[in-house]
Parts: structure tokens; sequence; C-alpha cells
């Protein structure tokens, strides 16, 4: 079906919130993050809580790339203390940017996830790619603030989402947890 390509793998609460150590045991080696609303509000430099975030998946083993369609100077500035590979101006979601990220880590798309906060760039872009994506809610999404068409469109997508037979694809990689920033 068309709207197959905006469905997520597993749509979650927050990075926070995915069981990492599920993912190892499945195979993934490699995350893809978006920033923007995925890691930080938008525009925001990281913060010491992501940096330990980063940190902490870095002990584990896991390869870190940040993948955005923002500025290198964007990248850099949000990258200063985690010092993981990236790719600027990506495109998303254009299948090629992906691929690149796939490369730049050296592993397969088998082994590797998209983390973001949009259906439309981070979900679609994986899906075409090949590569399981997980979409997490992005920051701010309880905010009583006025939405844009996307984002409302986005809720509709989900909805067909969470009635279809497509959720859970990557199985149970949910934690309980607090997210450190609230």
């Amino acid at each position: 079906m068309f709207i197959d390509k905006y469905y997520p793998h597993e749509y979650i609460e927050d990075v926070y919130s995915i069981d990492y150590d599920a993912l190892l045991r499945q195979g993934i080696r490699g995350l893809i993050f978006d920033i923007d609303n995925t890691l930080v509000p938008h525009g925001a430099d990281s913060t010491p809580a992501v940096d330990a975030f980063f940190s902490t998946l870095h002990d584990k083993g896991f390869k870190t790339l940040l993948l955005s369609n923002n500025s290198e100077s964007r990248i850099q500035r949000f990258n200063a203390h985690i010092g993981t590979l990236y790719i600027y101006d990506a495109g998303k979601p254009h299948p090629a940017a992906y691929e690149a990220a796939v490369q730049s880590m050296g592993l397969n798309k088998e082994e590797v996830v998209m983390i973001g906060d949009q259906v439309f760039t981070d979900i679609c872009g994986a899906n075409r790619s090949g590569i399981p994506g997980i979409l997490v809610k992005y920051i701010g999404y309880y905010k009583k603030e006025k939405k844009g068409i996307r984002r409302r469109i986005e809720k509709a997508i989900l909805y067909c989402y969470r009635h279809s037979n497509k959720t859970h694809r990557l199985g149970n990689i949910t934690l309980k947890t607090q997210n450190p920033n609230k």
C-alpha cells in the first residue's frame, strides 16, 4: 500500500525509551539519528544529557551517525562534545543519504536502524533504503501549540499505522524509563 512507506518499524516515546541492549541482541550495531526534535528542540545545541547518552551508546559498542538536512556548521556545533560521524545537507528522504550513512559506518543495512521524529523524511527515507526506522515522538509533542499541516497529516498516517499489522516489527525494544531531560 502507498501509505506503508511512511510506517515506522517501531513508534516509541523518545530516544531514551529504546532498549538498546535488545537492539544489540538483534544484531544492530549502527544507529543513525536525526537531530532536531529527535535529540534536542529544533536548532538547539547538544546537552550534557545527550552527550552522556552518546557516550553510553559508544561504550556499548554502537557506531553512531547524525543524518541531517541541516548545514555543516549546525551539525558541527551540535556534535562538538559527541564526536560522532555525520552527514549534513543529506537530502532526506533520498535513499542515497541513508546508503552513505551505512557505508560510512562500515556496516550492512541489516545492522543499522534510523531513529527520527518525522515520517516524511526520517522514516520514509529509511524504508526506501531498506533500513528499519524507529519513530520517536517529536520534542514538543505534548505542548499545546499550533501544529503544522505536516504534523496533522502525520497524525493520520500514525492512526492507520497503529491499526495495521505493521507495528512492532523490531520486537520488544521499549524501556519503561524516564527521559533525563524531563
